[in-house]
């Protein structure tokens, strides 16, 4: 049986129900992750326009040396929205004194496929998957040894999907989660062009509107909606006072849409925010996660599109 977040749990479907009561209304970004969602989202990745992955995976090939070197032996690895993995390879076959590598991530039946390659490939780790929304509460494994430090690993940007007051309470929980030695490798995407930024969540072969409308289709499915899925259109675009891509499902036309036993109207034109994606200046974020953790070390590429960033939990 699949363990992955259900919409099916009463504080998930109300989440969707509330959201959908807002004057403008919204559903959250953390349901584009069933089976399929995660399948788009790495097809996204690969997108010509979308550059936050490569450039991000470059900076960690070019600097792994120096990464490392701030990493202490027999760490515990633990990384939040796990996904493929592919980019916490580079950790992986760089720490050979690694404690452990947690995977979390919401998705049950995709981590169980990426976990089971990734014994293969690395037989010497210690793999412990954890099926969790990090955005609760949830438990680290106990593990035997008691005091191995711990590295948070939160590629891809991801922070951004937080509004700022939310990103803190998430700092601030990861406090009372981790140990006193506990570090931070996070992914913080950068403000830089608006063509730039909104190219990469508009691309040309429509992946991401697919990636999108999926949320409807998982709501359809698992709350019994009825949600006409062709009759609404992607949109994204910068909204630069609040420094942060916004995506929304436009409705083509005027309808009505139920969910469990309440009607939901919409009018032509209206839109259901999906996601947002917040980019920061270098000062902006290292003010944002004080006082729970100061900036370490930060590396980018050459044109400043992205940043890896070291963080060391005060």
């Amino acid at each position: 049986m699949d363990n992955q977040l259900s919409l099916q749990q009463p504080s998930v479907a109300q989440e969707v129900l509330q959201g959908m009561q807002q004057k403008q209304k919204q559903l959250p970004a953390k349901l584009f992750y069933d089976e399929k969602g995660s399948t788009l989202f790495e097809q996204i990745t690969g997108l010509e326009e979308y550059y936050l992955t490569r450039t991000e995976r470059a900076i960690l090939r070019s600097n792994i040396e120096e990464i490392v070197d701030h990493v202490a032996p027999g760490s515990t690895l633990i990384e939040l929205g796990s996904g493929s993995s592919r980019k916490t390879r580079s950790l992986l076959e760089s720490l050979p004194s690694l404690n452990a590598y947690v995977p979390v991530d919401i998705s049950e039946a995709y981590l169980l496929k990426v976990v089971s390659q990734l014994r293969v490939e690395y037989p010497r780790i210690n793999i412990i998957p954890v099926f969790a929304d990090y955005t609760q509460p949830f438990q680290v494994p106990h593990l035997q040894e008691e005091n191995a430090s711990q590295l948070i690993f939160f590629p891809g940007s991801t922070i951004g999907n937080f509004h700022p007051g939310q990103a803190q309470s998430f700092f601030e929980n990861l406090v009372s989660l981790t140990d006193g030695k506990a570090q931070m490798l996070i992914g913080v995407d950068l403000k830089k062009d608006k063509e730039i930024l909104e190219a990469a969540y508009n691309d040309t072969k429509g992946i991401t509107a697919e990636f999108n409308k999926n949320m409807l289709v998982r709501i359809n499915r698992e709350l019994e909606a009825d949600f006409e899925i062709d009759q609404y259109a992607h949109r994204a675009f910068f909204n630069e006072t609040k420094g942060r891509i916004e995506m929304h499902l436009v409705s083509k036309k005027e309808q009505t849409v139920n969910i469990e036993e309440e009607q939901f109207k919409l009018e032509a034109g209206e839109s259901i925010h999906t996601e947002n994606s917040y980019k920061y200046s270098l000062d902006e974020f290292r003010k944002l996660v004080d006082p729970w953790f100061s900036v370490e070390q930060v590396w980018t590429d050459d044109q400043q599109l992205f940043s890896l960033q070291l963080l060391q939990k005060k």
